[in-house]
């Protein structure tokens, strides 16, 4: 039952991300605390994105390859996002900024999980 848990609140957070990514944000000031607060949002959603679907598959992550497929995944979606925003949307735009964002806070979950919890697991 844990495991099935952490599976829907992966699929949870990654639909999350893709319907807040692409929905209209209305009357928004742009303001320069603004969009630092944009950017660790990005850090932040990508954190527990790149986090949950690490635990939710830790016990079939016995070899650092399968951790870097789901890390290199993760940034994929956040590419694609990026890119779906540039091109369906009026209301949003494609930043490099906030890819680099996605990039640190998929980087930060991988070293976290790494040092938490896959050490820790292992030694059960």
């Amino acid at each position: 039952m844990e495991r099935k848990l952490y599976y829907i609140v992966a699929i949870f957070l990654t639909i999350a991300i893709t319907v807040g990514s692409l929905i209209s944000v209305k009357n928004v000031i742009e303001l320069p605390a603004i969009q630092f607060f944009d950017k660790f949002l990005h850090f932040f959603a990508y954190f527990l994105l790149t986090l949950s679907w690490l635990i939710t598959f830790i016990n079939k992550l016995n070899q650092q390859r399968k951790v870097v497929i789901i890390v290199v995944t993760v940034f994929a979606y956040g590419i694609i996002i990026e890119a779906l925003q540039g091109a369906l949307t009026t209301y949003r735009q494609a930043e490099l900024l906030d890819l680099f964002a996605n990039f640190i806070g998929i980087g930060a979950a991988w070293v976290f999980f790494t040092v938490l919890f896959l050490k820790k697991y292992r030694m059960k």
